[in-house]
């Protein structure tokens, strides 16, 4: 044998991995068969209190952890326990707050939840979809980014529950949860007209988002209603990101007539609009309202007007229809459920406007 094999392990060196404990193990140490070992772990009230504590002793002793996937193979209601998330990004204010929202209701239905990130990706929408139902997902929870959610057709087939948030499905048929956005934008154009403004820009997200196109709509709408034109050069589309819209509000502020008021149309596009008109020092100048509320916006100075959209009855209304769909013996009817957004006035969209903001 070499010197290297007989050199004792250096202090402090990783140990190699020790075999997981089995219910085998556990039996083998209690002096129990492996039946009263498994009617120990689920709870089963006829295992007599000595019997159930020697086992308890074992597990504890074993650092025993049961097997929950091969549990779910021997379940009869075939529930894994876990249910998925398909957002739009993790690391979003709104993203972030559906997931706790969700996370909430079904901690009060014992089950685990597990979420990811589709970046507005189709192909990535369609593999994280396909990874959760080949786990046995119980049900999942998607904001979509595919033109077509036909691709889900099997799982509705066999029964897996499906809720859509912010943006409805397209090629199946399924419950959705979604906001009043048309009513919002408008809302948020009405309130800078009424506050004398006329040349008033849009910045919006992806033109191919349901979302972003309602909001253009009541954009347009209010325009309309008021006698306003729109003035294509004021119009920004497919901004997903803070540095685009830095770089789209920087042009429009640029223009020779610029306009005096932006209705931007998502939460990161207005942190991009705001910070174009810091770095121009017009943050006082040119009003704003923004679509989405998002963490300190109303600590900013001036604090920033949003047509808010209310996530925790949104997340808390698509986890209920998800576990009654879970839950329930009948097939029910897809349903889809509005829940209105809320005017924050703060003061960013009172600013008036002035004849030349530059």
């Amino acid at each position: 044998m070499s010197v290297e094999e007989n050199a004792p392990v250096p202090q402090g060196a990783p140990h190699p991995p020790v075999r997981r404990a089995t219910m085998r193990d556990v039996a083998a140490l209690a002096g129990v068969s492996i039946k009263t070992v498994s009617r120990v772990i689920n709870g089963v009230s006829s295992v007599a209190p000595p019997l159930r504590e020697k086992v308890q002793q074992a597990i504890d002793q074993l650092e025993f952890q049961p097997n929950l996937a091969a549990s779910n193979l021997r379940r009869t209601d075939r529930r894994t326990g876990q249910i998925a998330l398909l957002l739009e990004d993790l690391s979003n204010p709104y993203s972030a707050t559906l997931t706790r929202t969700i996370e909430d209701v079904a901690r009060a239905h014992n089950t685990l939840v597990v979420a990811g990130s589709v970046d507005e990706d189709p192909q990535r929408e369609i593999e994280l979809a396909r990874a959760f139902t080949q786990h046995r997902a119980d049900g999942l929870v998607i904001v979509p980014t595919t033109s077509d959610q036909a691709y889900l057709h099997s799982e509705v087939r066999v029964g897996t529950p499906l809720v859509f948030v912010d943006r409805p499905p397209r090629g199946i048929l399924a419950d959705s949860v979604l906001s009043t956005n048309t009513d919002g934008a408008a809302q948020a154009v009405r309130h800078l007209v009424d506050h004398a403004h006329r040349r008033i820009a849009y910045l919006g997200d992806y033109s191919s988002i349901s979302t972003a196109e309602q909001r253009f709509r009541g954009y347009q709408e209010e325009m309309g209603r008021n006698g306003l034109p729109i003035d294509p050069r004021l119009v920004r589309h497919d901004l997903h990101d803070i540095e685009a819209a830095v770089s789209a509000a920087r042009e429009l502020l640029a223009l020779d007539d610029p306009p005096t008021a932006l209705f931007t149309s998502q939460n990161l596009v207005t942190i991009g609009a705001l910070t174009a008109l810091r770095s121009l020092g017009l943050q006082h100048r040119v009003a704003v309202v923004g679509f989405d509320d998002f963490p300190l916006g109303d600590l900013l100075d001036p604090a920033v007007t949003v047509v808010a959209q209310d996530v925790p009855r949104i997340g808390a209304t698509a986890a209920r229809l998800l576990f009654e769909r879970i839950e329930a013996s009948d097939q029910l009817p897809p349903r889809e459920h509005l829940v209105p957004t809320r005017f924050l006035v703060r003061g960013s969209g009172e600013i008036p406007p002035l004849d030349d903001v530059r």
